[in-house]
C-alpha cells in the first residue's frame, strides 16, 4: 500500500535528540494502532558487528517500528567516522547523491502507513559537492518535522532553521521541544517564545530523561485515525 503519511525529521542541531524523538514518535503511533516503519537513509558513526556496519541509532529505529524492514532497508548507507556524511563518505570513497537516497526508499516494500525519515545532522547537510539532505525533502516532497534542542541558544537555532526550510521550498509542519537538561528557571518563557515566532504548531514535548512524549492539541489529526479504518 502506499504510504499514507511521511515524515522528515531534522534538528536544529547535532546531537539534539532527533533519534530519540522519532522512536517516541513510533512508540506513540504503535499505542494508536498505527503501522509504521522509519528510515536513516545515511548514518556517519558506525561499528563493525559480525553482520557489517551498523549504527545505535538505526537500530534504534527497527526496534521501535511495528513493520518488518531489514537493517540494510533502515540503514541504506553505512558510515564508519562519526562526522559529516560527504567527509565520511569521501573517507570510504562512497558518493552520496540525492537519486540514489530517493531510490532507496522508493524501493522500501512496507504496510506502513506512517514513516519517518530521520536525518543527519542539521538541516542544511551536504551530501557531495551541490546538494544537501534538503534536496532530498524536495525530491520526496514531504512535509517536515523539527526537533528542537531546548538549550541556551535554541531560539535563534529553531527560527534560523524554520527559515531556512521555508526559503528551501519545504513545508515544516509541526515541530517538537526536547528538553536536553534538567528544569530551568526560564523554560516556560523560551517555550512560548518559540510557539509564537515558529510558523508551525508545537506537536509535542519530551522532557529529561523522560521516555514518553507529552502530546500538545495541534498534533495531527491522523494521530487519532485507527490503521484498520486506513
Amino acid at each position: 500500500m502506499p504510504h499514507r503519511h511521511t515524515y522528515f525529521i531534522t534538528g536544529t542541531d547535532t546531537e539534539i535528540g532527533k533519534t530519540t524523538c522519532t522512536v517516541a514518535l513510533l512508540h506513540h503511533f504503535k499505542q494508536l494502532r498505527h503501522r509504521t516503519a522509519a528510515m536513516k537513509p545515511i548514518a556517519s558513526g558506525c561499528e563493525w558487528s559480525p553482520e557489517g556496519w551498523r549504527n545505535a541509532d538505526a537500530i534504534a529505529l527497527q526496534h521501535a517500528m511495528t513493520e518488518p524492514l531489514s537493517y540494510h532497508e533502515v540503514n541504506p548507507i553505512t558510515l564508519p567516522e562519526p562526522i559529516a556524511p560527504h567527509l565520511a563518505a569521501q573517507l570510504v570513497k562512497k558518493s552520496l547523491d540525492v537519486a540514489t537516497l530517493t531510490a532507496h526508499y522508493q524501493q522500501i516494500k512496507t504496510n506502513a502507513n506512517i514513516v519517518l525519515i530521520e536525518g543527519v545532522g542539521g538541516w542544511r547537510v551536504p551530501l557531495n559537492d551541490k546538494e544537501t539532505l534538503a534536496d532530498l525533502v524536495r525530491s520526496l516532497t514531504i512535509p517536515v518535522i523539527l526537533v528542537v534542542g531546548m538549550r541556551l541558544g535554541c531560539i535563534n537555532h529553531a527560527l534560523l532553521t524554520a527559515e531556512v526550510i521555508a526559503k528551501d521550498g519545504c513545508l515544516l509542519q509541526g515541530w517538537i521541544a526536547n528538553y536536553l537538561s534538567p528544569p530551568q528557571a526560564h523554560d516556560a518563557a523560551v517555550l512560548m517564545t518559540l510557539q509564537q515566532r515558529l510558523n508551525a504548531p508545537l506537536w509535542a514535548t519530551l522532557n529529561y530523561q523522560a521516555q514518553h512524549l507529552s502530546i500538545h492539541p495541534d498534533f495531527p489529526p491522523l494521530s487519532h485515525e485507527r490503521m484498520d479504518t486506513l
